[in-house]
């Protein structure tokens, strides 16, 4: 996953009490032991009414099994791959339950809120559940040309289950004239309704549908049986029009996946991406498929590729590492039942060096640019404050909580994004350690050929442990991993892992001239950095987005959400700063700044006089360039 807001955190704090009282007695911990009503021979039938999806809702119906007497069904809570209580429980509206034509009374448990209780009468074998699924509310999952459809956001299924053995048989209806695209198997279509062959409750949630009224799928690859999409839905028809080099790069996606991992564990392979400025930046993995959303421009600007051409990559290597193999905590048998994400320091630490590394290796992005990629990133964990008090493993122990986190002073709080950033470090890191520990027989390609073994399956499910990472690490290289491991990730760290540079051939220095992918960067976000000089960085029209404890700025008491009016007495412009910044060298006069918050106005003068600093990696002369080697395509194209 790249990015998920996070939340009913507090309901999953009282979800995982065990004994604690409801209006019914005392509610047990979550578990997967009931005896499954929904079979394959007698499954759960859905009907997902997607034609108002344009208008932002859909209706859901029912058919759940059931036998006479208490019976209790659940909204999801705990969603795989967004790694939290995500469960969107405020967009169920309007539940009507019934049984034989008849409304049953239903009631929400006082605390276990995604837990709706039924007493089911003699003679019934089925209940009917109807609700309305809103889909802008607050995620805005659908415009008048898209939708995107979680499963799980549109069913509910009898509690304490395993989700491998209950069965659901799904169906869609469209709006009239859209196209649409999911991992699933079409049985039969008439119309805009789509039917679906019964699938486990597991593989329903783990196949998200697209839908739009202006698409387009392109085949990416293809070995025998086996196939790669790229299913794209836009809000506008001209921003399907991809050019043929950009397209070109994704062919090599799977190649470069494929000899990355020396095995598969998937069939038929979608990656489902909507183009739209409505729909939030977002991907989600899914072993078959992936639920990733994009500016509208994504695809026909070079841009966007170069600063984010790891969206489609990242989650497509989470089908290999994340969705088969699993931390072991993170595998549960149900959406109830809490998931304990410590060990996202692989799962998404390493996929984060993954994802970038694919899309370097297939020429989404160009191989030779990743030492400035680097750079960015490098320098970014390295000035990061709370560093120096939180160690990783509670960043990704906190992740569900983590992942909700915004506004104020995220650089001394951290975010869950840092394990995704440090991780790549770390895992770059490994990498360098093995290639030189083995004279370059090894690297972490072979880690993960062992990693990733059998070679071909379908989407199946093994579990790992640190234990068992660090033990065929060394299988690889012999190294004490644990002690690496512990020193990085397991306690407090005050600079991020260093030693990659050295080992690649590069140092890390800082210069007046920009780095491409921080100028990218602020150019598609509208942001100006500024965070290794002054010590802030700027959104729109000069509002300062954060600041950088310890900085020049801080030093000043400039603070997140002021807003820059003016700058040495001008009109504050990026030009007038950029001005100002260059001439604090020569002039060694204080940068005096106006600027507005809550409707006050301020004048502070901020003494730094360094002139602009950007990171940059340049060649030790005489060592080998690992990086080059390592971003270097490793398939043929």
């Amino acid at each position: 996953m790249k990015s998920q807001l996070i939340r009913a955190a507090f309901a999953a704090v009282m979800l995982g009490l065990c004994g604690a009282a409801s209006a019914g007695g005392l509610i047990p911990e979550p578990n997967a032991n009931a005896v499954v009503y929904a079979t394959k021979a007698n499954p759960e039938t859905l009907v997902l009414d997607a034609s108002t999806a344009g208008r932002g809702f859909m209706t859901s119906t029912m058919d759940i099994p059931v036998v006479p007497g208490p019976f209790t069904f659940v909204y999801p809570e705990w969603i795989p791959g967004e790694h939290g209580p995500t469960g969107p429980l405020a967009d169920v509206s309007q539940l009507r339950v019934s049984a034989d034509g008849r409304p049953l009374a239903w009631r929400r448990d006082k605390v276990d809120m995604y837990a709706f209780h039924v007493e089911v009468p003699q003679g019934i074998s089925s209940i009917k559940v109807r609700f309305t699924v809103l889909l802008n509310s607050p995620d805005v999952m659908s415009t008048p040309n898209i939708a995107v459809v979680n499963w799980n956001r549109a069913l509910f299924y009898q509690n304490d289950i395993n989700y491998h053995d209950y069965y659901i048989k799904a169906s869609i209806i469209l709006p009239a004239g859209w196209g649409y695209a999911t991992a699933l198997s079409a049985v039969h279509r008439t119309g805009d309704r789509i039917d679906f062959a019964e699938v486990p409750l597991t593989k329903l949630v783990d196949s998200p549908l697209d839908c739009g009224r202006y698409f387009r799928q392109v085949l990416l690859w293809q070995h025998g049986d086996a196939h790669q999409w790229l299913d794209m839905f836009a809000d506008a028809p001209q921003d399907l029009d991809v050019p043929a080099k950009i397209l070109a790069a994704y062919k090599n996606m799977a190649p470069e996946a494929l000899a990355l991992y020396g095995s598969r564990h998937w069939n038929n392979y979608h990656s489902l991406l909507t183009l739209s400025n409505k729909i939030g930046y977002q991907g989600i993995e899914h072993h078959q498929s992936s639920d990733d959303r994009a500016p509208a421009d994504y695809m026909i600007k070079p841009k966007w590729q170069m600063v984010s051409g790891d969206l489609l990559t990242h989650e497509f290597s989470h089908s290999w590492n994340g969705k088969y193999r699993r931390p072991w905590d993170l595998t549960t048998l149900n959406y109830q039942i809490p998931q304990r994400t410590d060990l996202l320091w692989v799962y998404e630490g390493m996929n984060q060096y993954l994802g970038d590394l694919l899309s370097f290796r297939a020429g989404i992005r160009a191989p030779g640019q990743y030492p400035q990629y680097l750079a960015m990133i490098y320098s970014q964990m390295a000035t990061e404050p709370g560093r120096t008090t939180e160690p990783l493993i509670d960043l990704t122990t906190a992740a569900p909580y983590l992942y909700q986190a915004s506004g104020q002073y995220s650089s001394i709080r951290r975010t869950a994004g840092d394990f995704y950033t440090e991780g790549e470090l770390l895992w770059l890191d490994v990498d360098t350690i093995i290639r030189t520990r083995t004279h370059g027989r090894h690297s972490l390609d072979t880690f993960l050929h062992l990693y990733s073994q059998p070679k071909l399956t379908g989407p199946i499910t093994k579990t790992y442990t640190r234990a068992d990472i660090e033990k065929l690490l060394n299988e690889v290289a012999p190294y004490d991993w644990h002690a690496f491991f512990q020193r990085h990730v397991y306690e407090v760290a005050k600079r991020p892992p260093s030693g990659e540079l050295r080992r690649a051939g590069w140092r890390l220095v800082y210069s007046a001239q920009p780095n491409p992918f921080i100028k990218a960067r602020d150019k598609l976000k509208h942001m100006h950095y500024q965070w290794l000089s002054y010590g802030f960085n700027l959104g729109r029209h000069g509002r300062l987005l954060d600041v950088r404890e310890g900085s020049p700025a801080w030093q000043a008491g400039m603070m997140p959400g002021m807003k820059i009016e003016a700058v040495n007495g001008q009109r504050y412009r990026r030009s007038v700063l950029k001005y100002a910044l260059v001439s604090t060298e020569q002039t060694h006069q204080p940068t005096v700044f106006i600027v507005a918050k809550d409707r006050w106005f301020q004048t502070i003068s901020v003494s730094y006089f360094g002139g602009p600093r950007y990171p940059h990696l340049v060649r030790i002369p005489g060592t080998p360039n690992l990086l080059a080697r390592i971003m270097a395509p490793h398939a043929r194209h």
